[in-house]
Parts: C-alpha cells; structure tokens; sequence
C-alpha cells in the first residue's frame, strides 16, 4: 500500500498540478492540507473519474483536509478530539483496508509567542493524546500531513534564520520529540539520515533552485505500522512544474 500526503495550497487553484501528480504516483491512498474551501466546493468529478473515493473537511478560504483512496474508507472521523470548540478543519481519520490513516494540518503558530503559539502547542497535546490512544489499542496506524515543525537543524537549509519561528521554537521541536517518543517511527529518517531533504521552499528568492528548503511534512508510523514499513520518500521534482505548490509529496509504502 502506497500511502501520501500533500499540502496543496488551495485545491482549486492548483487541481491541474495535483492530477497530473495523482496520474504519475501511482498512490493508493493521498491525505490533503490546505484545501482552501468548503467541502460542496471541492473539485470531486475530477479526481473521482481517477478512481478514488473522497472525504473531505473543508473550511471556507482557510485550513481544510482530506482523504482520498482507490480503497473503500470506513470510519470517517473529522475534527481532532479533546476540544470541542476548535472550528479549524485540520485533521481527518479513516480505516483503509485494516490501516488508520489520519490526516493533519498543523497549526503554524506564527507568530510567537501569542495567541497562535498557544494554539499550536495546544493541538499538539491533543495530538499526542490522539497517536497514544492509537499506540495503546496496537493499531496499524499511519499519521501523516503539513506538521509545521522543523524537528532538528539539519531539517533546515539555515538553523539561524528560523531561530525564532514558531516552526523550531524549543518548544515546538520538545512537543514533537514527546510524540515521536510515544513509540511512533519518523518514516522518512527511518530510511534516510541524509540532511538538505525537504518538503517546502518558499516561492521567494529562488529558494527551490538554491535548494533554500524545510522538512515539515512528516510521515510517523505506530509500531504496527513502522513493522510494515517498506520504504518512504519524496516527489521534489513536483516543486518545478507549473504552478507547484509550495510543498511537495511525502509518501511511504507498507508492505501486506
């Protein structure tokens, strides 16, 4: 089972980049961020006539995520639990052929310290209780998506420019080893240390081309899982077609 993410920067706007990559990769299940619109407003003929089946949490203009697979989805859940206020579409759940793949878009938390940063620390708790409970009951679990977090320095082309953002803050980095230390297994670095890998360049200044670049789409993998784990990369190459989003693919591969 072939098993993606991607950030794609406003759905709508970037669809012919997203089917030209769904046609090439070969998934069997893609997880969303950034959709940018609500959930009647989702291009769905387009990528159902590609055979994959479609949940979606959309949010107007903001935020949003989804779940797209060419297997049949069961047990859809939308919204992170342990905060029923929270109106921000940023996580979706299902099971996909005895596998729970889940869907995030993490808060940025920008800027910091401020309101923001406290949500972002805030849903990170919530994370971490939600990837324990799935440690708990040994589930073949996959949790993948935008984490907005640089894990350690060489996950960044220069430590010094993110000093201050709430991507590296000390305690954004704290809060992502606390739940990698649940148990769960970084797929990506469980297959390649190597620095200079990532997974967004901003569009200013040439950064893709100078290769200026960040990992924070990340793949964690429970035990169950990271068991199956077979191999795990990235679609860099996406960054330089036309009209790219600012983030490209992360996918992993599990074998049955």
């Amino acid at each position: 089972m072939k098993i993606a993410s991607f950030n794609i920067n406003g759905v709508k706007a970037r669809l012919p980049a997203l089917l030209d990559w769904l046609r090439d990769a070969g998934t069997d299940v893609v997880v969303l961020q950034e959709l940018k619109c609500t959930d009647d407003q989702f291009p769905r003929l387009e990528i159902e006539e590609m055979g994959y089946n479609i949940e979606t949490h959309g949010q107007k203009g903001f935020n949003g995520v989804a779940i797209l697979s060419r297997l049949p989805l069961a047990d859809v859940r939308r919204g992170l639990p342990g905060d029923d206020g929270d109106e921000q579409s940023r996580w979706i759940e299902a099971e996909v052929a005895g596998v729970r793949v889940c869907g995030l878009y993490l808060p940025n938390g920008n800027p910091a310290p401020g309101p923001k940063y406290d949500y972002k620390l805030a849903w990170m708790e919530r994370l971490h209780a939600r990837a324990a409970e799935l440690i708990a009951t040994e589930e073949t679990a996959v949790i993948l998506g935008d984490y907005n977090v640089i894990p350690e320095p060489k996950d960044c082309w220069d430590p010094k420019v993110w000093t201050r953002d709430a991507l590296f803050l000390p305690p954004t980095r704290q809060a992502f080893r606390r739940l990698v230390h649940l148990g769960l297994t970084d797929a990506l670095r469980a297959v390649d240390q190597s620095p200079g890998v990532y997974t967004f360049w901003d569009y200013q200044a040439g950064a893709f081309q100078k290769n200026w670049g960040i990992r924070i789409d990340h793949v964690l993998l429970t035990p169950q899982a990271a068991d199956r784990l077979e191999t795990c990369g990235i679609d860099a190459e996406t960054r330089s077609r036309e009209k790219p989003s600012d983030h490209v693919p992360i996918w992993v591969t599990l074998t049955p």
